[in-house]
């Protein structure tokens, strides 16, 4: 059965250092690209959310992070996710590896305004 957490600190607080200090940077850019959002535990992972409804989901995991779903973008947007597509709706960045923490706040950034309605 999958572990439940209270909150997102609890939930990142499970992980090694180094990959608690990667979740909490993802979590401070995703909250930075989103001026006003909140957060959550949903579906047993962080949610950053938008006026109490989802924006982006992200996951920590043995070997990297995930962040959900995958906004479209536009065709440079669609050109540098895709060396960290994993399947339709997720983007994998390896540990180990440098985060392309930029990245991942214009991920939060897009999605953001899809739900906003841009």
């Amino acid at each position: 059965m999958a572990q439940h957490f209270d909150s997102v600190d609890e939930y990142i607080a499970q992980f090694p250092g180094e990959v608690r200090d990667v979740l909490q940077e993802v979590r401070r850019r995703c909250h930075e690209a989103v001026p006003g959002s909140g957060e959550m535990i949903s579906y047993g992972i962080p949610t950053v959310t938008l006026g109490g409804i989802y924006v982006m989901y992200f996951a920590g995991w043995a070997h990297h992070i995930s962040v959900y779903p995958v906004p479209t973008g536009d065709d440079a947007f669609q050109t540098d996710i895709a060396p960290f597509r994993a399947g339709k709706g997720t983007l994998k960045f390896p540990l180990g590896k440098p985060v392309p923490y930029g990245l991942i706040e214009r991920t939060a950034a897009l999605l953001a305004a899809g739900r906003r309605g841009r």
